[in-house]
C-alpha cells in the first residue's frame, strides 16, 4: 500500500469517527426530522471534503513529505469541500425535481462551522500520526531487487525521488553473471548488497522481502527456476519496466526496453470506450463553459483593452493521427509576435503582455478550447497538443513521439499535471514520459482523476508560461 493510500486511509477512518457526533451537535432541532437530510448530509460532507483534499493535490508525494505545507493548504481546501458540499445539498432537489417538503431552504450556520471544524481538526490529526508513522520505520516497503549494476542504481535513485512510497527498505542480490556492481551502491551505506548462497527464496524470507524486482544488467545469466520458486511461494515478482511503471507512474524513455513494452498491456480502445469518453467531453465542456463564460468575457475585454487587437489567437497544432488543427486561444502575446518564426515561449518571455500574463497564470486563456473539443478536434483529457514545426523536431530525436498521437491531444493531461512547463529538448522526454503512461494505461476512471487534479493546477499553478 503506497504512501497517499495510507494518507486517504487515515483521513478517511478520522473523519469516519468525529463527523456523525459533529453533525449531530449542529443539527437537532435545526432540521426537521427527515431522515434523507441527515443520510444525505452525513455521507455528503465527508465526500466532498474527501475529494477537495484528492483534487487539491494534499495526497500528492511532494506535499506528503512536507508537513508544514500539507497543514497550511488545509483550511483552504476543507473550506472548498465544504462549499461545495453546501452547494451541492442545497442544488439537490432541484436537480432531482423532488417536492420534498421537509428539505430546508437554507442550512444552519452551526452545520458549515461544524464541517470546517471538524475536517480541518481530522486533517491535521491525520498528518502528524503519518508523520508519526515515518519516524517509527512502519512505513518502509522492503525490497529484494535482482541485480547490482547500473540499472539497479536507476531503479533505486528514481524510488527515492519520485518513488510513491516514502521510505524503501532496498537489498540488492548480485552475482557476478549479472555483469559489475555499480559503484555508487557500494558506496551508498544504506543500501545492502548481498549474495544469495542459499538461494533467491530463502534469502526473501529471512529479509522479509514484500516482492521482488528483477532488474540486472545483464539477464542471461539468470535462474529462472529460482524466480519461479519465489513466485510459487507467493512473493510478487515483478521486471523492472513494470515495477518502475507502476512505482513512478511514467514510461522512463532513457531505460525503456521495447520488447516489455510490445508485451505488456495497454494502448487498447474499445468503441465502448471512445463512446463513454466522447460524452464525457461534451458533457464536460458545456458545462465549464457555461460556468466560465463571465471569465471568458472579462478575458476578451483585457485583451482588447491592451491593444485594441483581436482577443483570439488561432494556431496549427497536431491530435490525433497526426492531423493538424487550429486550437483556439486568448492572445497573450503583443500583435505579430511570431514574426521572426516559431519559438517555445520561455520563462519571462518579452512577448507576453501584462494582461496576458494573468490570463495565463489563472488559465483564463485556455478556455477558448472548449471550442476544439465540442468541434471534436480535442478530447478534454490527453497529451498537450504542440505546434507540427515542434513534433517533427522531437519525433526525430525522441522514440516513440509520435505514438503520443494515438489519442486526441488534451486540454489537461498526465503530463500537464505532473510536470512544469518546460521549453527544451530534456523537458519534451520528461513529458513523453507521463503522456505515454497516459496512452497506454487510458480510461475513464483515469480521465476523471486528472480532471479532478487540474484543479489543484488552476489554484496553484507553477511553471506556467
Amino acid at each position: 500500500m503506497n504512501s497517499s493510500v495510507i494518507m486517504f486511509c487515515i483521513d478517511a477512518a478520522l473523519i469516519a469517527i468525529v463527523w456523525p457526533f459533529a453533525a449531530w451537535y449542529a443539527l437537532p432541532q435545526r432540521l426537521p426530522q427527515v431522515d434523507l437530510e441527515i443520510v444525505v448530509i452525513l455521507a455528503l460532507y465527508p465526500a466532498a471534503n474527501l475529494i477537495a483534499l484528492y483534487a487539491l493535490g494534499l495526497y500528492r508525494r511532494d506535499v506528503i513529505l512536507t508537513v508544514r505545507r500539507s497543514i497550511r493548504r488545509l483550511p483552504l481546501v476543507v473550506g472548498i469541500g465544504t462549499l461545495a458540499a453546501s452547494a451541492v445539498f442545497l442544488l439537490l432537489p432541484f436537480v432531482l425535481a423532488t417536492n420534498h417538503h421537509g428539505w430546508p431552504r437554507h442550512l444552519p450556520d452551526p452545520l458549515f462551522v461544524a464541517a470546517s471544524i471538524c475536517f480541518t481538526g481530522c486533517g491535521v490529526t491525520a498528518r502528524l500520526a503519518f508523520l508519526r508513522l515515518r519516524k517509527s520505520g512502519l512505513l518502509k516497503r522492503r525490497l529484494l531487487v535482482i541485480g547490482a549494476g547500473k540499472r539497479a542504481w536507476d531503479l533505486v535513485w528514481m524510488l527515492q525521488s519520485e518513488g510513491r512510497n516514502l521510505h524503501y527498505d532496498v537489498t540488492f542480490v548480485h552475482d557476478p553473471s549479472f555483469g559489475p556492481i555499480d559503484p555508487r551502491l557500494e558506496h551508498e551505506n544504506t543500501l545492502r548488497v548481498i549474495q544469495a548462497p542459499d538461494g533467491i527464496l530463502q534469502t526473501a524470507r529471512r529479509l522479509r522481502a514484500e516482492q521482488i524486482v528483477i532488474a540486472p544488467d545483464e539477464r542471461r545469466g539468470m535462474a529462472l527456476d529460482r524466480l519461479i520458486d519465489c513466485k510459487m511461494a507467493g512473493y510478487p515478482v515483478y521486471q523492472y519496466m513494470s515495477f518502475l511503471e507502476t512505482e513512478i507512474r511514467r514510461i522512463d524513455i532513457k531505460r525503456l526496453d521495447l520488447s516489455w513494452l510490445l508485451y505488456s498491456d495497454g494502448f487498447s480502445f474499445n468503441m465502448f470506450d471512445r463512446a463513454l469518453k466522447r460524452a464525457l467531453d461534451v458533457s464536460v465542456s458545456l458545462i465549464l463553459l457555461v460556468g466560465t463564460s463571465p471569465f471568458l468575457l472579462g478575458g476578451m475585454l483585457a485583451v482588447w483593452l491592451q491593444d485594441r487587437g483581436s482577443p483570439f489567437y488561432s494556431q496549427m497544432r497536431v491530435t490525433k493521427g497526426a492531423r493538424h488543427f487550429k486550437i483556439l486561444k486568448l492572445r497573450t502575446m503583443r500583435l505579430n509576435a511570431e514574426s521572426a518564426g516559431a519559438v517555445w515561449a520561455d520563462a519571462k518571455d518579452p512577448r507576453i503582455t501584462r494582461a496576458g500574463n494573468f490570463l495565463r497564470r489563472t488559465r483564463i486563456d485556455e478556455i477558448p478550447q472548449l471550442f476544439n473539443i465540442l468541434r471534436g478536434d480535442m478530447s478534454f483529457v490527453g497529451p498537450r497538443p504542440e505546434r507540427p514545426e515542434f513534433t517533427a523536431k522531437l519525433a526525430a530525436q525522441l522514440p516513440l513521439y509520435n505514438e503520443r498521437h494515438i489519442v486526441k491531444a488534451g486540454l489537461t493531461g498526465w503530463a500537464q499535471i505532473n510536470y512544469p512547463y518546460g521549453a527544451s529538448l530534456d523537458d519534451a522526454r520528461s513529458k513523453l514520459s507521463y503522456d505515454l503512461y497516459y496512452v497506454k494505461n487510458a480510461s475513464i476512471a483515469f480521465d476523471l482523476l486528472i480532471i479532478l487534479q487540474t484543479l489543484r493546477v488552476v489554484l496553484w499553478p507553477s511553471g506556467v508560461r
